[in-house]
C-alpha cells in the first residue's frame, strides 16, 4: 500500500520543533491512518523508535507495575526487548491502543516532568476513557484530533500539488470563476471522493488500481468492525441501543427533513433511555451531530435543541457502504448524485466542516418555512450555508439575509454544482471547495 501524505505529517514536525511541546495523545476513529502517521514520523525524524501496542503485546502492560518512576519504566522496557535503544533526547516512544493500559496515558505526566523521551499515545476512541485520563495527566499532554482524508488530502494522493490546491482558494477569494477543464476535473474527483470516502487503505486501494473494484467491500467491512467494536467498547451503555442508532442513520437520512428521531428507532424507544448513546457514537468519531438553533441568532453554542437533531456518518464513503445494492447501483453506474433526497452532498459537507474544527448547526423553524443545512459564523456575524443537490430557489437563504430580524447574519453561502460567484448578497461555490470554507471566512471577516 503507498503511503499517503497527511496533514498531521506536518503538524507532528511543528509539535517535535516546539521546545515546550507536552506528551501528545492523538485521538481519532478507528482505521483512520493513526498509527502509521506516527510511524512514519516516528522513524523518519528520531534516531530512536520505540512502538508498543499495548493489544498486541500485552506484555508491556506490565511495565508500569513499579510505579511511575521512568527509570524504573524503562527498565521494564529494554528487561522485555533487550534490544531496544532508548537515547535521551533523540527518542519518541510510541504508545499505540492505549485504551488497552490506561497506566500508559497516565505515565504522560512523569514522562514531561523527566524531560529526556518524548512521548505519542493513540487508540481507538471507542475504547478511551478520556474522563479518566483527564483526571490522571491534566496540563501534562496534549490532544491532537485526526480524521479520514479530507478532501484536500485526497486530492495530494491523486497527484495534486499543495501549490495547485492552494491556487484553488486564490480563485475563492479573487471571487474568479474557475475554468471549464477545473470545473470538469475537479467535479470528477469529488465524485471518486463522494463514492470512496477517506479511509486511508481504500483511497489506497483506489488510487493504486483507478478503479472501484473492491472499494464496497472495503467499505462494508469498516461499518461491520465498527459494530464489532461497539459491542467490546461501549462499556455500561445498552449496547443494543447504540446499534440501533447506528444502524438507522441512513433510514433517516433518506428522509426529507433528515432529522433523527429516537422514537422511531426501536419500538417503545424514548429519548431518556437514549442518553449517552448519541453522545457516545459521537465521542468515537463515527457519527458528526448536526443540531437545530433555537434561533438563528449568535451565539451558536448553547442557542440550539439538544433533542432535534441529524445524525450524518464522520466518513462520506461509509454513508455510501451503508446504502442498499439498488442505490449502490445507480451511484456507481449512472453517478446520480442526486438520488437519497439530498443526503449525500449533505453528509459529506458537513463532514468537511467537522474536518475544518466546526461543531454542527442547522436551522429549521417550527413551521418548516424557513430552513437551512447549516449555520457557521465569522468573527462577527452568522453565515448560513445552503447545500443544494440540484439547481432550485434559495428561498430560505434569501429571506435569512434579507429579512431584518435576522440581525446577525449579513452575507450567505451557497455550496452546488455551480461556480463561483457572489450576486451581493450571497457567495456561490462548487461542493468541492467547501474544505476551505473556515480559511476564507476567517480572512473573510
Amino acid at each position: 500500500m503507498i503511503r499517503l501524505k497527511r496533514k498531521i505529517d506536518t503538524e507532528l514536525i511543528h509539535w517535535k520543533q516546539d521546545p515546550y511541546h507536552l506528551p501528545l495523545i492523538v485521538k481519532g476513529a478507528r482505521q483512520i491512518g493513526k498509527t502509521e502517521s506516527i510511524r512514519h514520523f516516528g522513524q523518519t525524524q528520531y534516531e530512536s523508535y520505540i512502538e508498543i501496542n499495548f493489544i498486541l503485546q500485552k506484555q508491556y502492560c506490565t511495565i508500569f507495575d513499579d510505579g511511575f518512576d521512568i527509570e524504573k519504566i524503562i527498565k521494564n522496557i529494554t528487561f522485555i526487548d533487550p534490544s531496544i535503544r532508548l537515547i535521551p533526547h533523540k527518542t519518541l516512544i510510541f504508545f499505540d491502543e492505549i485504551q488497552a493500559c490506561i497506566n500508559g496515558a497516565t505515565s504522560l505526566k512523569a514522562f514531561k516532568i523527566d524531560g529526556r523521551y518524548d512521548v505519542i499515545c493513540s487508540g481507538s476512541l471507542m475504547g478511551i476513557n478520556y474522563h479518566e485520563i483527564e483526571s490522571n495527566s491534566v496540563g501534562y499532554k496534549q490532544d491532537y484530533v485526526m480524521h479520514s482524508l479530507d478532501f484536500e488530502e485526497f486530492l495530494w494522493a491523486r497527484g495534486y500539488s499543495e501549490t495547485v490546491v492552494s491556487e484553488l482558494y486564490d480563485h475563492m477569494v479573487q471571487i474568479s470563476p474557475l475554468s471549464e477543464t477545473q470545473m470538469q476535473v475537479l467535479r470528477e474527483c469529488f465524485n471518486e471522493y463522494m463514492v470512496i470516502g477517506g479511509m486511508p487503505a481504500i483511497v489506497s486501494r483506489f488510487v493504486q488500481e483507478n478503479n472501484y473494484s473492491g472499494i464496497l467491500a472495503m467499505q462494508q467491512q469498516i461499518l461491520l468492525d465498527y459494530e464489532e467494536d461497539i459491542t467490546k467498547y461501549a462499556g455500561g451503555l445498552d449496547k443494543a441501543k447504540i446499534l440501533n442508532v447506528y444502524r438507522a442513520i441512513p433510514v433517516f437520512l433518506g428522509k426529507s427533513n433528515k432529522k433523527f428521531q429516537i422514537s422511531k428507532v426501536a419500538h417503545g424507544a424514548r429519548n431518556r433511555a437514549y442518553v449517552g448513546v448519541i453522545d457516545w457514537l459521537s465521542n468515537a468519531g463515527i457519527v458528526n451531530i448536526c443540531y437545530n438553533m433555537q434561533t438563528p441568532e449568535l451565539p451558536l453554542k448553547g442557542n440550539y435543541n439538544p433533542l432535534d437533531y441529524k445524525l450524518y456518518f464522520g466518513d462520506p464513503g461509509l454513508l455510501i457502504g451503508s446504502l442498499d445494492e439498488e442505490v449502490q447501483q445507480d451511484l456507481r453506474n449512472n453517478k446520480n448524485f442526486n438520488t437519497y433526497k439530498g443526503a449525500l452532498y449533505e453528509n459529506v459537507v458537513g463532514d468537511m466542516l467537522v474536518k475544518q474544527g466546526y461543531q454542527l448547526y442547522f436551522y429549521r423553524n417550527e413551521k418548516a418555512t424557513v430552513e437551512m443545512d447549516f449555520m457557521l459564523r465569522d468573527s462577527d456575524s452568522l453565515v448560513p450555508v445552503e447545500v443544494k443537490a440540484q439547481d432550485g430557489t434559495t428561498a430560505s437563504l434569501n429571506a435569512l439575509i434579507s429579512k431584518k430580524i435576522y440581525s446577525d447574519i449579513r452575507y450567505g453561502i451557497k455550496l452546488g454544482n455551480k461556480n463561483i460567484g457572489f450576486n451581493g448578497q450571497f457567495y456561490t461555490f462548487p461542493y468541492f471547495l467547501a474544505f476551505f470554507l473556515k480559511r476564507f471566512l476567517r480572512n473573510h471577516s
